[in-house]
């Protein structure tokens, strides 16, 4: 029987140690994104030091998780040059450093001898994960859970060995 997919506020919420977020795509197709996304195209930035206008329910649940103790890593696999997508992803970096988030690059150029999971996927407190199913176009399709001690062994495996390959956020340039 599939597992239920509580929200991730709750999946968060209910870390103690560490959670990991994988993301391996180049484009996403994010619905609540695409009107920032659009303004971006055409110029306009965040005003990372006016945090009021950028704040929300994620930053939170991942601010409060930090705040427990919580460790929070993110991991992007990526291609170069970058996608404008994730060349806007990279300018919102700094909402996930400030709610207490790591994170770390990887160019795909530097990933071909490792064996990366078919999809994004967060894991928390390496027992359980989360992945994300998104479509050809970009658009989120849906996420599933997973408890399999040894499937969550092996992507957890592969999300250090990524970790350790990839470039700190500070450090990446594009």
């Amino acid at each position: 029987m599939p597992l239920k997919v509580p929200p991730f506020a709750e999946l968060l919420a209910g870390c103690s140690r560490s959670a990991v977020h994988l993301e391996t795509r180049d484009v996403y197709g994010v619905v609540d994104e695409d009107a920032e996304f659009a303004a971006w195209r055409d110029g306009w930035r965040y005003d990372h030091g006016d945090r009021s206008s950028w704040w929300n329910g994620f930053h939170q649940s991942i601010a409060d998780a930090v705040g427990r103790g919580v460790v929070v890593r993110r991991a992007r696999v990526v291609s170069e040059p970058l996608s404008e997508y994730v060349q806007y992803e990279h300018t919102c970096t700094p909402q996930n450093l400030t709610a207490g988030e790591d994170v770390r690059w990887l160019p795909r150029r530097l990933a071909s001898d490792l064996l990366l999971p078919g999809n994004d996927l967060w894991i928390f407190d390496d027992r359980l994960i989360r992945f994300s199913l998104f479509g050809g176009d970009g658009r989120f399709i849906a996420d599933i859970m997973e408890d399999g001690a040894d499937v969550v062994k092996r992507h957890s495996e592969a999300f250090e060995t990524i970790w350790e390959r990839a470039i700190p956020h500070q450090e990446y340039r594009i």
